[in-house]
């Protein structure tokens, strides 16, 4: 090695060298189903920030509580089981999360944990609430079976998978940036302040792989971690 090169590295921060990768927590619990926290947290961890993941829930090493989530850049919440079940376990938590984001903590919301964000029952992190967008009279998909959906990521026509998934309620006025929209212009994917904290939430599914398409649904133009990587990085650039 020249003596040129040793200048050039001594010249790099220690702190750039050895800076650990954020850490995000995801649920993995009776609010989950199987499958649903591990592909989040492989969507996190290939996503451009790698973060490094860890699973929290009654059964992890790691619960859900202020000292955990004060170690973590983002908390994740997959999707689940109904929202009257996933409330019932999620409940007991509602307020450590929603005092975490609002101290500037990142909360990521993926289907299920979508409605959660909402107030019907949920954390009430969003300014306004959830619905179910199959019970929309203009919805493309009217099925609780799993399911392909175009939708409008930043003007453009995407195809992801989607299983009775949320559209999202704006109050009027509301401070956010729109992401992505079902047929109709309801509100599919969105980032919004919360306190010092952001909510990143998205109805249908961008963190799915060919794993979830089975029973004769398609894969083939579905697959888009691209925009669980948008919604990530719109969770984390602060204006």
């Amino acid at each position: 090695m020249s003596a040129g090169a040793t200048l050039a590295l001594a010249a790099v921060p220690a702190t750039a060298a050895s800076e650990p990768a954020p850490l995000a927590l995801v649920y993995r619990g009776p609010a989950s189903l199987p499958g649903c926290p591990e592909s989040v947290a492989t969507l996190l961890r290939s996503s451009p920030r790698g973060f490094r993941t860890a699973f929290v829930g009654p059964r992890e090493k790691q619960k859900v509580t202020a000292a955990t989530l004060a170690e973590a850049a983002v908390y994740a919440q997959p999707g689940g089981p109904s929202l009257s079940q996933g409330w019932a376990a999620m409940s007991p938590y509602a307020d450590v999360i929603r005092q975490w984001v609002a101290g500037g903590g990142n909360y990521l919301g993926f289907c299920l944990g979508g409605y959660l964000a909402g107030a019907t029952p949920g954390f009430n992190l969003l300014p306004g609430d959830t619905w179910r967008y199959i019970t929309a009279s203009n919805a493309t998909v009217k099925t609780t079976a799993p399911a392909r959906i175009d939708v409008q990521w930043r003007g453009e026509t995407k195809t992801v998978y989607f299983q009775d998934g949320p559209a999202f309620r704006l109050a009027p006025r509301a401070s956010v940036n729109l992401l992505a929209t079902y047929e109709g212009g309801h509100p599919a994917a969105l980032v919004a302040p919360y306190g010092s904290g952001r909510v990143g939430v998205v109805g249908p599914h961008p963190e799915a792989d060919r794993s979830w398409f089975e029973g004769g649904l398609d894969s083939t133009g579905a697959i888009h971690p691209e925009l669980g990587y948008d919604l990530i990085e719109t969770v984390m650039r602060r204006p």
